[in-house]
């Protein structure tokens, strides 16, 4: 039996300012890549903690971290998942920000100095997005932010699109986990990741919660990384279509105010029947119904759970608003990166 254990390589000094955390699960090479470009960042005052998902290709078994100013390995006898996972770094986590960095991603050397200029320029925000290059194809961008379809639909903003129309700095809706920033007080206050996603919307289910409290997510363009983005598991295959047809359903249902839950519910209805439809044609008809069918059924335990969840701390106006209108912009994969609203 494979024991948990913790490895650290951290001299006694100041807590850091960031905390940088890695979920593996089979990375092999990427792995590296990743601790890599930490270790060449120009901002020094971080940690990183890596916590891997009892992964079984050895690739945590020889890394090198000597040129990282401090790192924890939380070796996992199980796989708690993604959102699990990040939840138990987070508890572990000394910084004041919770930085996520995917282990198929790595970051520019200026990405944690671009992070803390963006929240000296914001101190009132408590979330950012990094802007997100294709590491394969660098004329793409992998996103800018994850966008929200007033229907209930997410995506992430930008995918696949030219790297010339990455938008400026403004206001997502929010964070993509390949590259998400946290206060990390604001994230373990309000539960973290929902670890019964799993996988797959968590991050648009948290940025959700953390919009009805209030809170707003500006997209830093200048805070740079690239991303394989399915290095580690297939966009469309069998798991990740299931789970995200699954999580989109819980996400619409268990976060939309009720006046706009009505109102929108027929085209979000209409919309997933599109979705269905394009699953036919793709040959993902069975995981995508799959995926809703248990979304749906699911419903009772998620609601019994968000009884009692912190009360709505924003207008019906504003928090639409910061969604998008049309879904075309959707089925396009278009940046939804707005001007910054005043209070």
């Amino acid at each position: 039996m494979r024991w948990r254990h913790l490895k650290e390589n951290r001299l006694t000094r100041p807590a850091p300012e960031f905390s940088v955390v890695i979920v593996n699960y089979n990375g092999g090479a990427f792995i590296q890549q990743a601790l890599d470009s930490l270790a060449a960042q120009t901002r020094r005052n971080f940690e990183v903690i890596l916590v891997d998902n009892a992964s079984k290709d050895g690739s945590i078994d020889e890394l090198d971290t000597s040129g990282l100013p401090a790192f924890k390995l939380m070796a996992e006898p199980i796989n708690h998942g993604f959102a699990a996972a990040n939840n138990m770094a987070a508890r572990q986590a000394k910084g004041q920000w919770l930085v996520c960095l995917n282990p198929d991603a790595t970051a520019r050397p200026d990405w944690l100095e671009k992070i803390a200029e963006g929240q000296q320029r914001h101190p009132e925000v408590r979330m950012f997005a990094s802007a997100q290059f294709d590491k394969l194809e660098p004329t793409l961008l992998d996103g800018v932010g994850d966008a929200y379809l007033i229907f209930g639909i997410p995506w992430r903003g930008g995918f696949g699109r030219r790297a010339s129309e990455l938008p400026g700095e403004g206001e997502c809706f929010s964070p993509c986990g390949a590259g998400a920033v946290f206060d990390r007080a604001l994230f373990l206050a309000h539960g973290g990741f929902d670890e019964s996603f799993f996988c797959f919307c968590e991050d648009v289910d948290l940025g959700f919660r953390l919009r009805l409290a209030g809170e707003i997510c500006v997209f830093l363009p200048e805070a740079i990384i690239d991303h394989v983005g399915g290095g580690l598991s297939d966009r469309v295959g069998d798991f990740a279509t299931y789970h995200g047809a699954r999580n989109r359903v819980w996400t619409y249902a268990k976060n939309m105010p009720a006046p706009l839950f009505w109102l929108t519910l027929p085209g979000h209805i209409l919309l997933s029947a599109y979705i269905l439809l394009r699953g036919v044609m793709s040959g993902r008809a069975r995981q995508t119904w799959r995926g809703m069918r248990d979304g749906v059924l699911g419903l009772p335990a998620l609601q019994l759970r968000e009884q009692n969840s912190p009360p709505r701390n924003v207008s019906l106006w504003r928090l639409a608003r910061a969604m998008a209108w049309n879904p075309f912009r959707m089925s396009r994969r278009k940046p939804h990166v707005r001007e910054l609203q005043k209070p």
